[in-house]
């Protein structure tokens, strides 16, 4: 032993990451502000998950049940699939993060789309994988672009469909094209987490491929429809063998019992769901139009949100509306960290929030 101090050195992998900035939740000088900036349900959440929620403040002493079982069991029967296969974790951000643990490390690649998801990129350098970043055809995934990108280093392939930031969707046939294109040895995992959101025809989250192979995986969350992100609660679908390794390297009691609670009743009240999504439905086309009329063309959107091009510089630029709208106490977010420094990604909320929010950039246009 000597007298030198040293410091722990971490490895070289998380060094590398930028920490996750989310969206702005506040702006001082304003009365009311309208939270548009992280694709959160405007409507809330369901009666009876909040109800169940609270109802668990009685047995907080007690550990949650480790294997999720009353709220795997309700994720199946609402979508008809294996209680056996399916894996919670908080949030489907942790999924993400345990599937690059299980099956990635120094000398590993993991792909993703360009403007796809941040947290595919951290989760890639926490473990020490290295991530692949394939350019977009039209703000969408290039699937041609990705096959031709895989190789014997990859061992992830990460697709959000649909995408966020950019709203855009991969019919079920080129995602399956996907699949059969990638080295066997390459997990395909589908980040589903606003498939409620859908109304194409031509979409499937996943579930179905998962069935028919054994290297794909779908993750979905509690977050976005449901209106659940303050409880952290998500869910993942696979083959036997991947739910086999996440039970491994997850936390023997990783999800909370409040939010397996509150999951149970949220994943079974189809009102709600119902409610939630037709509102979005019209004020999505509402915002998009009112958008494209005003000179900010919109990227095709199937989610709960939409992404709007303004420019990168001059008056009309992403930053100035950015900064009129906060003035305003309207909240959206800006897209440099991912890579569209020209473009704002909008929440779609109420009609009235919605009301708010046009009525302002009309303002700035002027």
């Amino acid at each position: 032993m000597t007298d030198q101090q040293t410091t722990p050195t971490p490895r070289p992998g998380p060094l590398r990451i930028a920490p996750y900035v989310g969206g702005k939740a506040s702006v001082g000088g304003v009365n009311r502000v309208v939270k548009l900036s992280s694709n959160e349900n405007p409507y809330g959440a369901s009666p009876a998950a909040i109800a169940a929620f609270k109802a668990a403040g009685d047995t907080l002493a007690l550990y949650p049940d480790g294997g999720a079982t009353a709220l795997r069991e309700a994720i199946a029967k609402a979508e008809g699939l294996d209680p056996a296969r399916i894996v919670c974790g908080a949030g489907s951000d942790e999924i993400l993060s345990l599937l690059c643990l299980a099956y990635a490390g120094p000398g590993d690649e993991v792909m993703h789309s360009a403007h796809g998801f941040l947290m595919y990129r951290l989760s890639t350098l926490a473990v020490g994988a290295e991530p692949v970043s394939i350019p977009e055809r039209d703000l969408t995934a290039d699937i041609d672009a990705m096959i031709a990108a895989a190789n014997e280093k990859t061992k992830i392939v990460f697709l959000a469909n649909p995408n966020n930031p950019t709203g855009t969707m991969i019919p079920d046939a080129d995602v399956r094209r996907l699949r059969d294109g990638l080295p066997a040895h390459t997990l395909l995992v589908i980040d589903a987490a606003y498939a409620e959101y859908v109304d194409d025809p031509d979409y499937e989250a996943g579930a179905r491929l998962v069935e028919q192979r054994d290297d794909t995986v779908m993750t979905r969350t509690f977050s976005k429809i449901h209106g659940l992100a303050a409880l952290r609660l998500g869910w993942g679908y696979g083959p036997e063998g991947v739910v086999d390794a996440l039970n491994r390297v997850r936390g023997p009691f990783n999800v909370a019992a409040p939010a397996l609670a509150a999951g149970v009743e949220a994943i079974a009240d189809g009102a709600f769901i119902t409610h939630a999504r037709d509102g979005n439905r019209v004020e999505r086309a509402r915002v998009t139009e009112a958008l494209e009329r005003l000179g900010f063309p919109v990227a095709p959107s199937h989610g709960n949100f939409v992404l709007a091009e303004f420019g990168e510089d001059g008056p009309r630029s992403a930053a100035s509306a950015d900064e009129f709208l906060q003035k305003r106490g309207i909240l959206i977010r800006r897209m440099e960290g991912y890579g569209l420094p020209a473009h704002l990604r909008i929440s779609i909320g109420t009609a009235e929030e919605n009301g708010l929010l046009l009525g302002a950039l009309e303002d700035f246009v002027a």
